[in-house]
Protein backbone atom coordinates (compact mmCIF):
# COMPACT_ATOMS: atom_id res chain seq x y z
CA UNK A 1 0.00 0.00 0.00
CA UNK A 2 1.22 3.70 -1.09
CA UNK A 3 1.85 6.10 1.98
CA UNK A 4 -0.91 7.90 3.21
CA UNK A 5 -1.64 11.36 2.48
CA UNK A 6 -2.33 13.29 5.63
CA UNK A 7 -2.61 16.81 5.61
CA UNK A 8 -2.00 18.92 8.46
CA UNK A 9 -3.96 21.83 9.41
CA UNK A 10 -2.49 24.19 11.93
CA UNK A 11 -5.11 26.43 14.07
CA UNK A 12 -2.85 29.25 14.75
CA UNK A 13 -1.72 31.96 12.18
CA UNK A 14 0.86 32.91 14.63
CA UNK A 15 4.37 32.04 13.37
CA UNK A 16 6.56 29.99 15.64
CA UNK A 17 3.40 29.26 17.56
CA UNK A 18 3.41 26.33 20.53
CA UNK A 19 1.30 24.43 17.73
CA UNK A 20 3.31 25.28 14.22
CA UNK A 21 5.66 24.02 16.68
CA UNK A 22 3.56 20.41 17.79
CA UNK A 23 2.46 20.24 13.78
CA UNK A 24 6.25 19.90 13.14
CA UNK A 25 6.99 17.22 16.02
CA UNK A 26 4.19 15.32 14.40
CA UNK A 27 5.30 15.75 10.55
CA UNK A 28 8.82 14.67 12.16
CA UNK A 29 6.74 11.43 13.89
CA UNK A 30 5.24 10.15 10.27
CA UNK A 31 8.40 11.05 8.52
CA UNK A 32 8.47 7.70 6.21
CA UNK A 33 5.19 6.70 7.21
CA UNK A 34 3.16 9.12 5.61
CA UNK A 35 2.80 11.84 3.05
CA UNK A 36 2.54 14.77 5.13
CA UNK A 37 1.89 18.30 4.11
CA UNK A 38 0.60 21.68 5.64
CA UNK A 39 -2.94 23.37 4.40
CA UNK A 40 -2.17 26.76 3.80
CA UNK A 41 -5.76 29.02 4.61
CA UNK A 42 -4.44 32.53 5.79
CA UNK A 43 -6.03 33.66 2.55
CA UNK A 44 -9.29 31.81 2.92
CA UNK A 45 -12.23 34.76 2.69
CA UNK A 46 -14.58 34.65 5.41
CA UNK A 47 -17.28 32.20 4.27
CA UNK A 48 -20.16 34.29 2.44
CA UNK A 49 -22.69 32.75 0.09
CA UNK A 50 -22.26 35.99 -1.72
CA UNK A 51 -18.63 34.72 -2.83
CA UNK A 52 -19.55 30.75 -3.37
CA UNK A 53 -20.03 31.66 -7.08
CA UNK A 54 -17.80 31.84 -9.18
CA UNK A 55 -15.27 29.97 -6.77
CA UNK A 56 -12.73 32.00 -5.14
CA UNK A 57 -9.46 30.66 -5.82
CA UNK A 58 -8.10 30.28 -2.57
CA UNK A 59 -11.43 28.11 -1.48
CA UNK A 60 -10.83 25.76 -4.68
CA UNK A 61 -6.56 25.66 -3.69
CA UNK A 62 -7.96 24.42 0.01
CA UNK A 63 -10.74 21.87 -1.71
CA UNK A 64 -8.07 20.41 -4.06
CA UNK A 65 -5.80 19.96 -0.79
CA UNK A 66 -8.28 18.41 1.40
CA UNK A 67 -9.89 16.03 -1.56
CA UNK A 68 -6.07 14.60 -2.15
CA UNK A 69 -6.01 13.82 1.25
CA UNK A 70 -6.44 10.64 2.57
CA UNK A 71 -6.58 11.79 6.22
CA UNK A 72 -6.38 15.48 7.95
CA UNK A 73 -4.82 15.96 11.36
CA UNK A 74 -6.02 19.29 13.47
CA UNK A 75 -3.23 20.90 15.69
CA UNK A 76 -5.11 23.63 17.10
CA UNK A 77 -4.61 25.91 20.62
CA UNK A 78 -7.90 26.50 22.84
CA UNK A 79 -9.54 30.00 22.21
CA UNK A 80 -12.08 30.79 25.04
CA UNK A 81 -12.45 26.88 25.42
CA UNK A 82 -13.44 26.31 21.63
CA UNK A 83 -11.11 26.43 19.06
CA UNK A 84 -10.56 29.53 16.92
CA UNK A 85 -12.79 31.35 14.53
CA UNK A 86 -10.56 30.66 11.39
CA UNK A 87 -10.99 27.16 11.74
CA UNK A 88 -14.44 27.08 12.27
CA UNK A 89 -14.44 29.20 9.01
CA UNK A 90 -12.03 26.65 7.33
CA UNK A 91 -14.81 23.85 7.95
CA UNK A 92 -17.48 26.22 6.47
CA UNK A 93 -16.18 26.86 3.60
CA UNK A 94 -15.35 22.53 3.67
CA UNK A 95 -18.60 21.55 4.26
CA UNK A 96 -20.20 23.78 1.52
CA UNK A 97 -21.26 22.07 -1.59
CA UNK A 98 -19.33 23.02 -4.58
CA UNK A 99 -21.49 25.44 -6.50
CA UNK A 100 -24.14 24.14 -8.35
CA UNK A 101 -22.95 20.42 -7.50
CA UNK A 102 -24.71 19.12 -4.81
CA UNK A 103 -24.28 17.46 -1.32
CA UNK A 104 -22.01 14.70 -2.89
CA UNK A 105 -19.26 17.69 -3.85
CA UNK A 106 -18.48 17.90 0.16
CA UNK A 107 -14.86 17.92 0.23
CA UNK A 108 -14.46 16.76 3.88
CA UNK A 109 -17.54 14.90 4.34
CA UNK A 110 -16.03 10.99 4.69
CA UNK A 111 -12.96 12.01 5.21
CA UNK A 112 -10.92 10.51 8.32
CA UNK A 113 -9.28 13.26 11.32
CA UNK A 114 -7.33 13.40 14.18
CA UNK A 115 -7.07 16.94 16.69
CA UNK A 116 -3.99 17.41 18.77
CA UNK A 117 -3.54 20.53 20.43
CA UNK A 118 -1.17 22.62 22.88
CA UNK A 119 -2.49 24.83 25.54
CA UNK A 120 -3.20 25.67 29.11
CA UNK A 121 -3.39 23.21 32.36
CA UNK A 122 -6.79 21.46 30.29
CA UNK A 123 -4.47 20.45 27.40
CA UNK A 124 -6.78 21.93 24.72
CA UNK A 125 -10.30 19.63 26.11
CA UNK A 126 -12.56 21.22 25.45
CA UNK A 127 -11.37 22.46 21.88
CA UNK A 128 -10.81 19.20 21.15
CA UNK A 129 -14.60 18.47 22.12
CA UNK A 130 -15.40 21.14 20.44
CA UNK A 131 -13.72 20.51 17.16
CA UNK A 132 -14.83 16.55 17.05
CA UNK A 133 -18.31 17.57 17.28
CA UNK A 134 -18.11 20.10 14.86
CA UNK A 135 -16.49 17.59 12.23
CA UNK A 136 -18.76 14.95 12.51
CA UNK A 137 -21.37 17.36 12.46
CA UNK A 138 -20.43 17.64 8.72
CA UNK A 139 -19.57 14.21 8.04
CA UNK A 140 -16.09 13.64 8.79
CA UNK A 141 -14.88 10.35 10.27
CA UNK A 142 -12.79 11.86 13.61
CA UNK A 143 -10.35 8.84 15.14
CA UNK A 144 -12.53 7.84 18.70
CA UNK A 145 -9.46 7.31 20.52
CA UNK A 146 -5.94 8.19 21.53
CA UNK A 147 -6.19 12.31 20.44
CA UNK A 148 -3.00 14.09 22.24
CA UNK A 149 -3.43 17.10 24.33
CA UNK A 150 -0.54 18.83 25.64
CA UNK A 151 -0.66 20.92 28.74
CA UNK A 152 2.15 24.01 28.09
CA UNK A 153 4.99 23.41 30.44
CA UNK A 154 6.27 26.46 32.69
CA UNK A 155 9.68 25.99 30.60
CA UNK A 156 7.45 26.12 27.30
CA UNK A 157 5.85 29.02 28.58
CA UNK A 158 9.40 30.95 29.73
CA UNK A 159 10.92 29.91 26.85
CA UNK A 160 8.33 30.13 23.80
CA UNK A 161 9.54 26.61 22.83
CA UNK A 162 7.57 23.69 22.79
CA UNK A 163 9.02 21.14 25.44
CA UNK A 164 7.51 18.05 25.68
CA UNK A 165 8.07 15.21 28.39
CA UNK A 166 8.15 11.73 28.24
CA UNK A 167 4.27 11.10 28.43
CA UNK A 168 3.56 13.86 26.15
CA UNK A 169 6.12 11.91 23.41
CA UNK A 170 4.52 8.68 24.13
CA UNK A 171 1.03 10.10 23.24
CA UNK A 172 1.65 11.92 20.54
CA UNK A 173 3.82 8.40 18.97
CA UNK A 174 0.52 6.42 20.02
CA UNK A 175 -1.75 9.08 18.28
CA UNK A 176 0.63 9.08 14.85
CA UNK A 177 0.16 5.34 15.21
CA UNK A 178 -3.23 4.87 16.07
CA UNK A 179 -4.14 7.27 12.97
CA UNK A 180 -2.41 5.90 10.81
CA UNK A 181 -4.27 2.80 11.64
CA UNK A 182 -7.37 4.03 11.14
CA UNK A 183 -6.51 5.06 7.96
CA UNK A 184 -5.56 1.64 6.53
CA UNK A 185 -9.10 0.51 8.06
Amino acid sequence: MAEPKILIVVGTLRKNGFNEQLAEKIEKLLEGKAEVSRLDYADLPLMNQDLEDPEPESVKRIRAAVREADGIWFVSPQYNGSYPGHIKNLVDWLSRPLPGQGRDSVVIAGKKATVSGAGGRTATAEMREMLDKLLRFVGVLVMEEGEAGIALSGESWGSGKLVLGPADEEALEAQANTFLGFLEA
